[in-house]
């Protein structure tokens, strides 16, 4: 649309609800659709079009069957809105053809119609819009250029500007200020645009990101990509790569993304689309900050840079693929129907400092329809594993790598935990001494259980795990011991879980579950018992400079997955 087209289309909308400088913000459908054409050119004034809207949801509150003054009878014989944006379409396309013109730019007295309530009901809908939606002229800036000292363009109202301009209120009073712009030859010059799509992309540790632009928000479903997320927000403007999806402890999105808008006036319509629906789910959308979303985002990996420098391309996440599986492999699971792009180059194995793969993958697709192919293969077999595969981003991307590139490792078994031995570097996740009842044990597992099986076993659970809180316990063989201590956020966590996960089963085993502290946690790895019945001390006494970290520290490993392993003399009790 041409910034400096002569010909506007003024454009106004109500809804069903809320509606001034609260339009769109309690989800509400539009009612009613008002345009009418500025000739600027030739100084005239067009025919007035009003259209009512029939919206899908057949109610009126009291505040918007006062502000527009329409009755549910009169909405009820009203065309749907997908009719409505085809009358705007023929109506104006004709008129301005009439004129003799052949571009138009669209012109409000605030963002919100088009931003708060055309894009968002058009994207729920499915509805194709018009090429002029997606740019416009907002009436209070240019008012603003014209009279700076009328006061922030937020607050600026129809009654205020014509107030400055020292016009009368009356039946028509947008029509006023126009002729007052008309007289003095204004040139509507800026145009607000809406982007089609979102531009997925990386952001950089080092970049500055103004927290006044970046939201958080909860409640996501768990397959939500980052397309799904700037559906969510049509109408905004997302910076490029500035939807970044959190993940917990054990590498599973959360429900939450942090989101990064172009300006802080974006931002501030994002919060208003708290407890917006969507499908069937409403999602909480929270101020956030710079800095949580960089901690986020942000990468440095020159590998994932590389990856990512494609174009345009749609990223699928593969995770529990064997270690030992190939390129060769993974591009012959997907199969001829889902291409990868450029072969094994679209290919990105994640793997450990050590250069261990971790089961992880991400994958490039040229177009939707490959992607499409490549998620019909959803937990089918890979040699002797199931393989899980979702929609990913390019910030997913770099959080993975983030995740895994910074996991501590110790590389051998440390000696029997009996005799004194050196205490191995304490990594930032090793749990604390603590008489807080904020853990629990899990007994009786399943030998072949892995940390999946016990993330399935806790089911709603798992969101109340503290980062990298699963720790299995192996004998001193190496091997599992049919135990496991979860470190959970609040003691009241803990004891829900004891509560609802006691003698559950899991693989045709059922699993106790008891609720204890880290002490309770250290005094059973060195062979005490802890049950329903309390807690017994282990057997023989410790040298007297053993500390419980040192144990703690003693017995650690770390699991593929990021979750501690312990080694322990416990009684199987």
């Amino acid at each position: 649309m041409a910034s400096h087209s002569d010909t506007l289309v003024v454009f106004f909308g109500a809804t069903a609800g809320a509606n001034g400088g609260k339009l769109g913000s309690d989800e509400r459908e539009i009612i009613l659709l008002v345009w009418q054409i500025v000739d600027l050119h030739e100084k005239k004034v067009g025919k007035l079009h009003r259209c009512l809207v029939k919206p899908d949801t057949l109610e009126l509150t009291d505040q918007s069957k006062e502000e527009t003054g329409l009755s549910l009878d009169e909405i009820i014989k009203a065309e749907p809105l997908d009719k409505v944006l085809q009358q705007f379409q023929q109506s104006v396309s004709s008129e301005v053809k009439c004129l003799g013109r052949s571009s138009y730019t669209l012109c409000v007295n605030s963002p919100l119609i088009i931003r708060q309530a055309v894009h968002p009901e058009a994207s729920k809908k499915n509805l194709v819009l018009p090429e002029s939606f997606f740019s416009f002229v907002d009436l209070r800036k240019e008012f603003h250029k014209c009279c700076p000292n009328a006061g922030p363009v937020q607050r600026l109202t129809l009654a205020s500007m014509l107030e400055c301009i020292l016009l009368l209120l009356c039946a028509k009073p947008v029509m006023h200020i126009f002729l007052s712009f008309i007289v003095s030859d204004h040139k509507f010059s800026c145009v607000e645009t809406i982007k089609y799509k979102f531009d997925s992309g990386t952001c950089s540790k080092t970049e500055p990101v103004d927290s006044e632009t970046v939201i958080r928000a909860r409640g996501l479903p768990w397959q939500s990509s980052d397309q799904d997320i700037a559906r969510f927000f049509k109408g905004l403007n997302i910076a490029k790569g500035g939807v970044a999806l959190c993940l917990n402890a054990q590498g599973r999105r959360n429900g939450e993304a942090l989101v990064r808008f172009i300006n802080s006036e974006h931002r501030d319509l994002a919060l208003e689309r708290h407890k917006h629906h969507m499908g069937s789910r409403y999602i909480e959308v929270y101020k956030a900050t710079g800095e949580e979303f960089l901690k986020i985002a942000g990468g440095t990996s020159n590998e994932v840079a590389q990856f990512l420098s494609k174009e345009n391309q749609v990223i699928i996440r593969m995770r529990g693929l064997p270690f030992t599986a190939t390129p060769q492999e993974v591009l012959a699971f997907l199969g001829p129907e889902s291409p990868v792009t450029d072969g094994a180059e679209g290919l990105l194995f994640v793997k450990y400092p050590d250069g261990r793969p971790t089961g992880d993958a991400f994958v490039l697709f040229s177009c939707e329809e490959y992607a499409q192919n490549a998620l019909k293969k959803h937990k089918q077999i890979l040699g002797k594993r199931y393989i899980e595969l979702f929609r990913s981003t390019a910030a997913e991307v770099q959080q993975v790598l983030n995740r895994y590139m910074s996991t501590p490792l110790i590389s051998t078994l440390p000696p029997s935990p009996i005799m004194p031995v050196p205490v191995l570097a304490t990594p930032p996740f090793l749990p604390a001494s603590s008489s807080t009842r904020d853990c629990v044990r899990l007994r009786g597992l399943p030998y072949t259980a892995g940390i999946e099986d016990i993330l399935e076993f806790m089911g709603e659970h798992t969101v109340d795990i503290k980062p990298h809180g699963v720790h299995m316990v192996l004998n001193q063989q190496g091997r599992p011991s049919g135990d496991a201590f979860i470190q959970m956020k609040s003691p009241d966590k803990a004891f829900m879980v004891a509560q609802k996960c006691h003698k559950k089963t899991m693989k045709d085993r059922y699993v106790e579950v008891f609720q204890c502290s880290t002490e309770e946690m250290s005094i059973v790895l060195m062979g005490g018992t802890l049950n329903r019945s309390g807690l017994s001390p282990p057997p023989c006494k410790l040298p007297c400079n053993v500390t419980v970290n040192k144990l703690l520290s003693m017995f650690q490993l770390f699991y593929p997955c990021g979750a501690a392993v312990f080694l322990s003399p416990m009684k199987t009790d």
